[in-house]
């Protein structure tokens, strides 16, 4: 009862900040549905797309989702306490995270749909555009590094559905006699493959106009369903096939081989993907993603509501966590998406403004997307806060707590734990192939814009540096054994708030010098300080933590986008004092 009475009450919350705090945000931004956005003026049916606001949503929603909302309310919940990660979910999301994605959206649209890079460059400087540019380039590296092996960790081994353990292969897992309940990966990963197979047909069938969206919506969506059961019976085990040809190697390192073959073959999937047009794959994609990650947030809240779980971890674990460190300030950085998340500043003025066919649509995609991932994360972190003090769930990854949790939710209605679970597995890959090949066409954008490339020799030469360079970082080895992701999740954090810190100093500056109004500093301005603070105290924490074992390669980038951060800076301070009108491009007319 516990446990439902917070979920009721968070969405009550953030339901009231919707109505009330993102309308004022509506009025001060000056929304004008009258006004053509980019997507109408600049239609070129590959990249400027107008579409609906409720299938933009879903697009949207799946895109900045990712595994942020999962992975760090769990993190920061059996660190920190629950009670600490609740609070900043929704005070972050309500003042910080949905003020970032919004201004984001909006300050896209009002200069033709360019990302907020460009708009760094008018109202700041054209050193800023300069270090902005390459500060955003070097964090999608990070983004598509640390998902891209994390999605292909998923897809080999096994895992017992009772303690979490992972085996790195389904040979050792039938081996151990203490395994009970066995999921192969192999499965999630054929679901997953099936799953992406989907939207291209779903895209074709939309675009010769023999289905409309929403027909076609529901006739894919119980196919996705279906993906999911058929997992099981033919699971895609890479693993055992790299076994069968090279018979010398051992299941440990037939799984390493297994997970680097994934990561290319999902890195060469991001590159075509981003050259695609947005009809044949990412609007489909993405309004099925989003119907399929409301069905994950609502099978969540249907199980809280019908299992009456109680909370059984506590609501504050301390100041300081041996391994996640102290509460202030990696609280602020170990919840990224479910927060602020400046990855979504990129989703925003990438993708989405490029397609939002009102200005007001701004408000429910900007502002309202971000309200939800917050309830995401909320659900998230109640799979951490159900698991009994003293069971070893509590130390599974987090990827697995969370279908965890989501299984058991399910199987309080009836349905049973392993489709739960793979439900749920199929969710969390959901939130992250968006995030893959969104932030590989981003990073092609921002190429483009950089070398003025704008025909197809530009498109693929973006694609391939931006798909490329991930290649070398997941085929290294780690000097410390531990996987890829692993090795760059932490500094991905701390430099995707600092990423969120900068998106919102640009946005400050533009509204300063666009319409010199104090209530600007308080809307963007002190989120702005607040995450730069945090962000950077955090990066700089986690580059002498690095320090003492010895410097690599990534803690050198983080040390990079420090400098890059601090010179960015003070090129915004001194346009906040410049008194020269901006050359603001004009509005996009039909």
């Amino acid at each position: 009862m516990e446990m439902l009475v917070i979920v009721l009450s968070s969405a009550v919350v953030l339901t009231l900040a919707y109505f009330t705090y993102g309308r004022l945000l509506s009025r001060l931004f000056q929304l004008d549905d009258k006004t053509p956005t980019p997507a109408v003026s600049m239609r070129d049916d590959l990249d400027y797309v107008p579409c609906e606001t409720a299938p933009l949503l879903s697009q949207h929603f799946s895109a900045i989702a990712a595994a942020g909302p999962i992975v760090g309310p769990i993190l920061a919940g059996r660190a920190f306490g629950w009670l600490p990660a609740l609070l900043w979910i929704l005070v972050g999301s309500i003042l910080v995270g949905g003020v970032h994605d919004f201004a984001a959206l909006v300050a896209s649209i009002r200069h033709r749909a360019t990302s907020i890079i460009e708009v760094v460059r008018i109202h700041i400087s054209g050193r800023a555009y300069l270090l902005f540019l390459a500060f955003v380039w070097l964090a999608l590296v990070y983004i598509v590094v640390a998902f891209t092996d994390i999605t292909a960790t998923m897809f080999v081994g096994a895992l017992d559905l009772e303690t979490g353990k992972s085996y790195a292969s389904i040979g050792d897992a039938k081996a151990d006699d203490s395994a009970k309940m066995l999921i192969q990966s192999g499965s999630v990963a054929t679901s997953s493959l099936l799953y992406l197979m989907l939207p291209v047909i779903m895209g074709l069938l939309v675009h010769s106009k023999k289905l409309s969206m929403s027909a076609a919506t529901w006739i894919f969506l119980p196919l996705v369903a279906v993906a999911i059961l058929i997992g099981p019976y033919i699971p895609l085990n890479v693993d055992e096939v790299i076994r069968w040809m090279r018979p010398g190697l051992t299941p440990k390192e037939a799984a390493v081989w297994a997970v680097r073959s994934w990561d290319v073959f999902l890195l060469l999937y991001c590159a075509v993907a981003s050259v695609t047009p947005m009809w044949l794959l990412l609007q489909p994609r993405g309004q099925l993603g989003g119907y399929f990650l409301y069905a994950a947030l609502g099978a969540g809240a249907l199980g809280i509501m019908m299992g009456g779980q109680e909370i059984a971890q506590p609501m504050f674990g301390g100041w300081v966590h041996e391994k996640q460190g102290a509460l202030i300030p990696m609280l602020f950085i170990t919840i990224a998406c479910g927060a602020c998340s400046g990855f979504h500043s990129l989703i925003a003025s990438g993708t989405t403004s490029k397609q939002l066919k009102t200005e007001g649509s701004a408000r429910p995609i900007g502002y309202g997307a971000m309200l939800l991932e917050a309830m995401v994360a909320i659900v998230s972190l109640c799979c951490v806060m159900m698991i009994p003090k003293g069971s070893a769930l509590v130390s599974a990854n987090p990827n697995f707590i969370y279908a965890n949790g989501i299984g058991a939710f399910l199987q309080s209605i009836g349905l049973s734990k392993a489709i739960g679970v793979s439900f749920a597995l199929m969710a969390f890959n959901t939130f992250v192939y968006d995030t893959l090949d969104v932030c590989t066409r981003l990073g092609r954008f921002i190429l483009q814009e950089l070398t003025g490339w704008k025909g197809t020799i530009g498109r693929w030469f973006g694609t391939m540096l931006t798909a490329g360079v991930p290649i070398f970082f997941v085929m290294r080895q780690s000097s410390d054994g531990k996987p890829v992701w692993l090795e760059f999740w932490g500094l991905f954090g701390a430099s995707n708030q600092l990423l969120a810190a900068l998106t919102l100093l640009g946005a400050t500056v533009w509204l300063w010098r666009t319409r010199r109004a104090v209530w600007v500093f308080f809307v963007t301005g002190i989120p702005a300080v607040f995450m730069y603070v945090m962000s950077s105290w955090a990066l700089v924490s986690m580059i002498m933590a690095k320090q003492q074992k010895g410097m690599d390669l990534v803690a050198w980038i983080a040390v990079l986008l420090l400098v890059l951060a601090a010179a960015m800076l003070v090129e915004a301070i001194a346009a906040l004092f410049r008194r020269d009108d901006p050359v603001v491009p004009a509005l996009a007319t039909a």
